[in-house]
């Protein structure tokens, strides 16, 4: 018994890593999307230097992982809720 309550809570955060991994990354993506049309050149001396593009990925990343976080805590909340009743 005890066995399988463990098998079932390591079955559900493996689910849980990998749904928070999976969201991570495509809201980096959108993110990458997104910035490209942002006009850099107003802000940045050279924008294809290789430090504007690391900026562009930072800013990517940065933004997406926000996203992200807001998209995965919706998830859980929504999911508490029905304990409510």
């Amino acid at each position: 018994m005890n066995q399988d309550i463990s098998s079932a809570v390591d079955s559900a955060v493996g689910v849980s890593g990998l749904i928070s991994i999976t969201v991570s990354l495509l809201c980096i993506a959108l993110a990458w999307w997104a910035l490209q049309t942002l006009k850099l050149d107003l802000v940045i001396r050279n924008p294809k230097s290789p430090q504007g593009r690391l900026l562009h990925v930072l800013l990517a990343v940065v933004l997406g992982r926000f996203v992200a976080e807001f998209l995965i805590d919706y998830l859980i909340w929504s999911q508490m809720i029905r304990y409510i009743f």
